[in-house]
């Protein structure tokens, strides 16, 4: 089978399981995900869904999202966007309700995946229920801005990589301009889509929104002073974009509610423009300039100063972030410290909380030498996370577990001070994009001492939070009931347990 049929099969065998095209309200990815808005969850089968081979995971949130990993979802996508319109276009029959499951078995079965996939669910639920705060989904409004980009910040990434390892080598001396070129244009004018997306996002008109933000990269703003200083082209960077056209949407909607029909074509732009331009100038542009230079000054002071302490609190707590939503506010912050010194010192002790993940997930695998349920979802899982696509083992293993989540948090942390112990001792590891993690990150290192070294560190970084998850997890992250009853034999009954509980509180039982 051809690499399209392959994909285009993949999507036929999603969109069922969805409820079909009728049941699909929008259609979106993201760098591992397929994004799916849908009209009546109660017609997924989720179960079906989790078995396809090119399924990693679902998680719930504001959309559903299906786990298909990096460069699969970019093809995917598209076969499904044009399979949901050809079952509109035939107007499919309603879609018949998924088969009910089957009971639970008794007490005496081993807990398999499938009751652990169901934990999960469970747990995604009460999550997205708790996340659902005016902040936090104003922090994902944000996210929804940045992350669209991902792509171009790792294509150009890579390519500043591959010019720097040149010019160290006095390489190719006549094409390195040119990758240079290409490496920075993305940068130099990533303000215009932010702005662009920004007005997207909150109901504007996108193309005036890059219009205010792009006041902020012309060259000629060095003529203006505001505060007594002279401006410079860039100043404020991308949160400078992202205040003008918040800005310009609150002007351009202010205007479509008092401007008349008959001169809205003329004088909405023109208003929007000019207003949002002029508080641009005169005051954004300086004020955010002044808060992603403080960022940058806090990235390195921290790091420079708490190093292994602040390294093992955000390898420790990145996950728990994820799962309150709030790690969505590091997106602007990595794409500020990203324009102001070309890489971000945080995403490298993020990604050992990955390795954490895998780490756990090995211990779990040789403590459960019986249960081949869940063997083989970590199987499927554990190569995923090595290249750092964490959710299969998050929501199939580990959290649905309870104590190996947090045994695999711990394992993050002590990755996470290992690399923050390095920044300590003034070797910065930086990544030059966002999004990848794992093994995926190596191509976009980067650092002030070389790009040996800085491979050298986060490698063993992952080393020390494989070791540290797998270590702790084994050690401490089962209790001597938890093992009685999830490495029961599949022939062979179980000790006797009390009466069966609801999942969340077993859950919680094994915290």
């Amino acid at each position: 089978m051809s690499e399209e049929n392959k994909h285009r099969a993949t999507a036929a065998a999603i969109l069922p399981l969805v409820g079909g095209a009728a049941n699909v309200t929008s259609v979106a990815h993201c760098m591992t995900r397929l994004r799916l808005g849908l009209r009546d969850r109660s017609l997924v089968q989720e179960e079906a869904l989790k078995a396809l081979p090119a399924v990693m995971g679902v998680v719930e949130d504001d959309t559903y999202q299906i786990v298909l990993g990096p460069g699969t979802v970019n093809r995917v996508t598209p076969e499904f966007e044009d399979l949901v319109e050809e079952g509109r276009a035939d107007a499919p029959a309603e879609p018949a309700a998924p088969a009910a499951p089957a009971a639970p078995a008794g007490g005496s079965d081993p807990v398999t995946a499938e009751e652990l996939a169901a934990q999960g669910a469970a747990l995604r639920a009460e999550r997205k229920a708790r996340n659902a705060t005016p902040f936090k989904l104003f922090l994902r409004r944000i996210a929804n801005i940045f992350v669209p980009l991902i792509p171009a910040l790792i294509g150009c990434g890579i390519i500043a990589g591959l010019n720097g390892l040149l010019v160290n080598l006095g390489w190719l001396p006549g094409v390195t301009p040119a990758l240079a070129a290409i490496a920075s244009g993305f940068m130099a004018l990533i303000a215009v889509f932010v702005g662009y997306n920004t007005a997207k996002e909150f109901g504007g008109t996108p193309i005036l929104g890059g219009a205010v933000a792009s006041i902020i990269v012309y060259a000629k703003v060095a003529d203006v002073e505001a505060f007594g200083q002279h401006l410079s082209p860039g100043q404020g960077g991308v949160l400078g974009a992202l205040a003008a056209a918040c800005l310009g949407v609150y002007v351009e909607k202010r205007c479509r509610r008092w401007v008349p029909e008959s001169v809205d074509v003329l004088v909405t732009p023109t208003v929007t423009v000019l207003v949002s331009g002029l508080a641009t100038l005169f005051g954004l542009m300086f004020l955010a300039g002044e808060v992603s230079t403080w960022i940058g000054d806090a990235a390195d002071w921290l790091l420079a100063h708490g190093g292994a302490g602040a390294g093992f609190l955000l390898g420790g707590l990145f996950l728990p972030l994820v799962m309150l939503g709030l790690h969505q506010a590091l997106i602007p912050i990595h794409t500020t410290l990203i324009e102001g010194s070309g890489f971000t010192v945080l995403l490298p002790i993020l990604a050992m909380a990955g390795a954490g993940q895998v780490g756990a997930a090995l211990a779990i695998y040789l403590r459960l030498p019986c249960n081949t349920s869940i063997r083989t979802t970590i199987k499927s899982a554990l190569w995923p996370g090595f290249l750092g696509v964490g959710e299969p083992l998050i929501y199939g293993v580990s959290l649905p577990l309870g104590r190996p989540f947090v045994t695999a948090c711990a394992g993050g942390a002590f990755g996470g001070a290992f690399v923050g112990l390095f920044n300590q001792l003034g070797t910065d590891v930086g990544s030059t994009a966002i999004g990848p993690s794992g093994w995926a990150l190596f191509p976009l290192l980067d650092g002030n001492h070389g790009l040996a070294r800085t491979i050298a560190v986060y490698a063993a970084g992952l080393l020390v939070g494989y070791v540290a998850g797998f270590v702790a997890t084994y050690w401490f992250g089962f209790t001597r009931t938890m093992l009685e009853e999830l490495n029961a034999a599949p022939d062979e009954p179980a000790p006797a347990a009390p009466a069966p509980v609801a999942a969340k509180e077993r859950v919680a039982e094994k915290v």
